[in-house]
């Protein structure tokens, strides 16, 4: 790594962080079996009401692994310009998500997973979020912890 950019101070982070989590659309979701197998996988996502929604198969290990385990990590970005969030997951079934949050993936990924039985809604509430792009931000990485923001 190198220290090319000046660092950001951590509220600029953290907007930086806000802004990718509304703006971008895809993300890597990591979660582990009961035996602690790991699954690692991209899904697009919405931000919506302070936490990361996202929409898979039931079936998938993704979905078997938040019901079982309710951990999840999320990544956004590359490896350059990196938000980590470390969270809390549940599945939600479609019938049971707020109108308002299924109306906001819909819009923002242009697909509609509510009338598809077969999937399942993934929100992730993060507990730790953590963002830097060189190592000259790696020292004050952590914006969030224990789901407070420390800026």
């Amino acid at each position: 790594m190198t220290d090319s950019e000046p660092a950001r101070g951590r509220e600029q982070r953290r907007q930086d962080v806000l802004t990718r989590l509304k703006q971008d659309t895809d993300a890597w979701i990591a979660t582990a079996s009961a035996d602690g197998e790991p699954c690692l996988v991209p899904l697009s996502f919405v931000w919506d009401r302070d936490t990361v929604l996202m929409c898979t198969r039931r079936t998938n290990p993704t979905a078997r692994n938040l019901t079982r385990r309710g951990q999840a990590v999320v990544t956004v970005g590359h490896t350059r310009d990196v938000v980590l969030i470390e969270g809390t997951g549940e599945v939600v079934e479609g019938a049971e998500l707020a109108t308002e949050s299924a109306d906001a993936f819909s819009a923002k990924l242009g697909w509609d997973p509510r009338d598809r039985g077969a999937w399942v809604y993934l929100r992730v509430t993060p507990q730790v979020v953590k963002a830097w792009r060189e190592q000259n931000e790696l020292a004050e990485r952590e914006l969030m912890r224990h789901g407070e923001w420390l800026v």
